[in-house]
């Protein structure tokens, strides 16, 4: 379905509704203004199609070309801009203020993959029941050190974030 809505996009050939045109020939160059069956009689010697490039201007811009071919290379265009595409995400990567030196150092491998992949990371600190009350620092002291781990790829997007248990810091990549 998304093809015929490609297709019925441009005006063409008996299509195009003004008496005037802008032309652009098949080699690019501008033919002026024209009557709209002057420019279909060049389209129709040249064996090619008058398509209606910029509907809103005035007169309207249309161009001599290969309509299957003009479609084709749109499409192309589309797919390689897609590929070229990259949704940033905020991975996270979940601790505890107790976790062992290398857990952490475990961890904050896999975010510095997040990080030269692009993405951000989101480093939470969790915890449990009336451990947040009696062990706060050490969370911030956690969240410390990582940044300073991986201060060479990244830099603090968010400061440290208090979020009822959690404590939490975003950062992106250079």
């Amino acid at each position: 379905m998304a093809k015929k809505n490609k297709r019925n996009k441009y005006r063409i050939n008996d299509k195009i509704f003004s008496k005037e045109v802008r032309l652009i020939d098949s080699s690019n160059e501008q033919r002026g203004l024209l009557s709209l069956d002057k420019a279909q009689e060049i389209a129709n010697n040249s064996g090619l199609d008058l398509v209606e490039i910029s509907p809103n201007s005035n007169p309207p811009v249309c161009k001599i070309l290969d309509y299957g071919k003009f479609l084709y290379e749109i499409e192309k265009q589309e797919k390689l801009n897609k590929k070229k595409q990259h949704v940033v995400q905020v991975k996270e990567i979940r601790i505890r203020p107790n976790t062992g030196d290398h857990d952490l150092i475990t961890k904050l491998k896999r975010g510095q993959k997040f990080l030269e992949n692009g993405d951000k990371l989101k480093i939470t600190v969790m915890y449990r029941g009336r451990e947040f009350f009696s062990r706060k620092e050490d969370g911030i002291e956690t969240l410390n050190k990582v940044v300073e781990v991986l201060k060479d790829i990244s830099f603090i997007d968010k400061p440290v974030d208090l979020q009822g248990r959690r404590v939490s810091i975003v950062l992106s990549p250079k």
